[in-house]
């Protein structure tokens, strides 16, 4: 078993395509192939299921991948143990973001990342199914760090998470509605309601079901937003309730704040990396970054995390 062979495993295993793989590697196809097929010949296992439509990991490919990942990243820790007495910092980060993450300044963030470690290749993805898509991507290896929507005490327990910020959430009615001039409302004046929330996968949209479904209440979500941004300007036309972050519907006069009785709802937005995976220098460097790019809108508190580091 060659180093090089793992790194053509790793690399079809995240692009789920041999082309994509090699244009990666800035190989010939061929090459990845062959590097593939010698690796399972070596391990007497097939690694991937191929066909014209598809490429999959196979058990046995499952299984190796994280091990195969574990073996990069020592051999990156000690290429980055060099690179701090030589060229410096380089290698590579990939991030999962949450569709419309507007509370960290990202575009700031990344470009302070690359004039500080310009020969690191920083990689940024929005994971369509929120919250579960970063997960998943942490677990299956696609990225090696990414942000968390989720609620206190629900991060799974082989991620290491740093809590960034604390964001509670209201409920939020358009101002013609029938519950607009209410001091207060149950959670059972809110069933039938028409909804606008996140697509399922999102923490928030987790969290809130959750509530409902423990009060055993039937909830009708009739818009499934693309972001927070979004999901306000379906509630300021009145397209339904919706249960939101504080910051995000203060001051907009289309819209009353209703008080829940009995109810919190508050989730946290996390930076997360997989536990068995060995930062690396330049994951460490992003990171330290972020803090210092992080937008704190009134309503919002420091997470745990940072409430240590001030």
């Amino acid at each position: 078993m060659e180093l090089r062979q793992l790194e053509y495993f790793v690399a079809v295993a995240h692009e789920r395509s041999f082309t994509l793989a090699a244009r990666r590697l800035h190989v010939v196809q061929s090459a990845v192939s062959a590097a593939i097929s010698a690796l399972e010949k070596d391990l007497k296992v097939t690694l991937f299921e191929r066909s014209a439509q598809r490429v999959a990991l196979t058990e046995a490919g499952t299984a190796l991948l994280p091990e195969a990942l574990a073996v990069l990243d020592a051999v990156q820790g000690a290429r980055d143990v060099v690179d701090e007495l030589g060229a410096g910092m380089r290698g590579s980060v990939r991030v999962g973001l949450l569709p419309g993450l507007g509370l960290i300044d990202l575009p700031a963030a990344a470009g302070e990342f690359r004039r500080r470690h310009p020969n690191v290749e920083l990689q940024l993805r929005v994971e369509p199914e929120g919250s579960a898509g970063v997960i998943v991507g942490l677990r299956n290896g696609d990225i090696d760090v990414g942000f968390l929507g989720v609620a206190e005490g629900s991060v799974p327990r082989e991620l290491t998470a740093w809590e960034l910020l604390r964001v509670p959430q209201v409920l939020a009615v358009p101002v013609g509605h029938r519950l607009a001039r209410r001091r207060s409302v149950k959670l059972a004046d809110l069933a039938d309601e028409a909804f606008v929330d996140f697509p399922p996968g999102f923490g928030t949209r987790t969290l809130i079901d959750q509530k409902f479904e423990a009060a055993g209440i039937k909830r009708q979500v009739v818009v499934e937003a693309l972001g927070i941004e979004n999901g306000v300007q379906f509630l300021t036309h009145g397209v339904g309730l919706g249960i939101i972050p504080e910051y995000a519907v203060s001051g907009l006069e289309q819209l009353r704040v209703v008080p829940v009785t009995g109810e919190t709802f508050q989730w946290s937005l996390y930076m997360a990396t997989l536990k068995r995976r060995k930062p690396t220098a330049a994951l460490r460097a992003l990171l330290g970054l972020v803090g210092s790019h992080l937008r704190h809108p009134p309503g919002t508190r420091l997470g745990r995390d940072l409430d240590q580091q001030n």
